[in-house]
């Protein structure tokens, strides 16, 4: 990044505060449009995140049609309708493989660079960034800089850019050595806006359940995953089918990681977690299975029976649930014991206490209020002049290169109109 010298102020038409994907995007569109654009980015590189991203190979979209995007998006998905429409995952898709880097889709409708390289993808933009003439500064901004009501520039530790439109795009809270640290919700909120609370999203799950550290490491690939909220009668806000990762410290994997989009009121002991270990199997398909895995252990212990059914690091947690004693002989154990048994392997629960850390979370929830949002232009309703894109705002999807797709599309509607 040039860091070279500059004079204590800079007059520019653009100045856009974070250079991740919405900033880099939203640079590029007003360069586009003839505008002089200052890019301020605090971090040594561009894209920080971006580099991080799907393991480092980068799922930049996904490539799945309107409605399956929408599905996708957790919070305000009618906020995007507009900028979805004029920026679609075609045009990223687009924008890219004109600029260089080839794409491929995967499992799931995921885009990824066909280098499996997230470097291929922030590279593609920079250079686009570089041939548009986009001014790129590393600096911290301090201040918003206003005038009657209105937007004038931006105050960095040495530098003032005077520019009538200023465009936030500093990311949310999660992965803080990216350089995503709340500072944007910080300089929003001293603006006057109001700021949803940010939580995680995307983020694993703890628990006090002994029995989780107990099976650490251990995958299912193919488990049903409900959340229940307990001060709401233990009603589902989230059913899914999936990967599922005990940890030593709860639960993790894709299926966790897109429930706590929907665990909204996190408290310790308010959402259970309950597994169906056998979704594919009925319960009365189940008891069959039971029945003869019993019949062909006999005269066995209870215990060395279920090595065909779970997986070695389950055992003697579901063995201790379903309260059989052990070493009791498969041939002794009555249909109650089963039912109670069956019952372990189609809910076995555990109790969520919070979520794993804001700075490990994929995506930030909360934000600037998009109620303070227009849609269409990503202008601020309060501040003449101000403008919000990507993580910033209060919108959030699932995993799969969707919450991407909101960056470069809240991103080049903001672009458009700076």
């Amino acid at each position: 990044m040039n860091t070279g010298s500059m004079s204590a102020k800079t007059a520019c038409d653009v100045a856009v505060i974070g250079g991740g994907a919405a900033g880099m995007m939203a640079a590029l569109q007003a360069a586009w449009a003839g505008g002089r654009v200052a890019l301020l980015e605090k971090n040594e590189k561009l894209g920080k995140k971006i580099y991080i991203t799907g393991k480092g190979r980068c799922n930049v979209t996904n490539d799945c049609s309107r409605d399956v995007f929408f599905d996708q998006v957790v919070t305000n998905p009618k906020f995007l309708y507009s900028a979805f429409e004029t920026f679609d995952n075609q045009a990223v898709m687009q924008l890219l493989e004109q600029a260089g880097c080839p794409l491929k889709t995967e499992r799931g409708n995921r885009v990824f660079p066909v280098s499996d390289n997230a470097h291929d993808i922030a590279d593609a933009l920079w250079k686009k960034l570089k041939k548009c003439r986009v001014e790129i500064r590393q600096g911290n901004v301090k201040e918003v800089l206003t005038e009657n009501g209105s937007v004038i520039g931006v105050r960095t530790e040495n530098d003032v850019f005077e520019a009538p439109s200023v465009l936030l795009a500093c990311g949310g809270a999660s992965y803080p050595g990216t350089g995503s640290n709340g500072d944007g919700a910080r300089l929003a909120e001293k603006l006057g806006h109001t700021i949803i609370p940010m939580r995680p999203s995307l983020v694993a799950l703890t628990s006090d359940d002994e029995d989780c550290p107990a099976m650490q490491g251990l995958s299912l690939r193919n488990c049903g995953v409900t959340v229940t909220d307990n001060e709401k009668k233990k009603k589902p806000v989230y059913t899914d089918f999936g990967e599922l990762l005990f940890t030593h410290f709860g639960l993790s994997g894709p299926t966790i990681l897109s429930a706590s989009a929907h665990m909204r009121h996190m408290a310790p002991g308010r959402y259970t977690v309950t597994l169906d270990l056998k979704p594919a199997l009925t319960p009365e398909q189940l008891d069959q299975r039971l029945l003869r895995d019993l019949e062909k252990n006999k005269n066995r212990n209870f215990s060395n029976s279920l090595d065909e059914l779970l997986p070695q690091k389950m055992i003697p947690v579901v063995v201790r649930r379903s309260g059989i004693p052990p070493e009791e002989k498969c041939n002794t154990i009555t249909r109650e014991q089963r039912a109670v048994l069956l019952d372990v392997l189609k809910h076995f629960t555990v109790e969520i206490s919070g979520f794993a850390p804001l700075s490990g979370a994929i995506v930030t929830a909360g934000g600037v209020s998009v109620k303070e949002v227009d849609p269409k232009t990503m202008q601020s309703k309060l501040i003449p002049g101000l403008y919000f894109a990507g993580e910033i705002l209060d919108v959030d999807a699932y995993t799969g290169g969707f919450n991407l797709q909101i960056a470069f599309a809240t991103g080049h509607a903001a672009g458009e109109n700076l």
